[in-house]
């Protein structure tokens, strides 16, 4: 059985999908993009600043499904440019634990939606 997850406090899906869905114990949690969700504004800035706003709007539809970052098992970063690799990682390691990093891959992309430099996507289990 699967139970389709949303929030007000992430940005509302920009196409035909969920914020997540939860399949029994395990959350799929769909990228998320640097909108600020009170706005609906793309956040402009560094990449530093796009990279919080999306781990920001993760949290929150981790937290509608009952979720935290400590259950996150893997993450996908989506970079327009892996020059940007070590500023996404710092602000990555501040939202999770030291001890339970989530298996992760990074990938270089040409082109994100609204022309953003990141986007993210999760999974998570109970």
């Amino acid at each position: 059985m699967k139970k389709t997850i949303s929030t007000d406090n992430a940005p509302k899906a920009i196409g035909p999908y969920s914020q997540a869905v939860l399949v029994g114990d395990i959350l799929f949690a769909s990228g998320q993009i640097p909108i600020d969700p009170k706005t609906g504004s793309i956040v402009m800035g560094d990449i530093k600043k796009q990279t919080e706003q999306v781990l920001e709007n993760l949290r929150s539809v981790l937290i509608a499904a009952g979720f935290d970052m400590r259950n996150v098992v893997k993450t996908t970063i989506f970079l327009k440019d892996l020059n940007m690799f070590s500023d996404v990682n710092e602000v990555y390691k501040r939202f999770f634990e030291e001890d339970s990093y989530p298996a992760r891959s990074t990938v270089e992309v040409a082109r994100l939606p609204k022309d953003v430099l990141i986007e993210i996507e999760a999974i998570a289990i109970r």
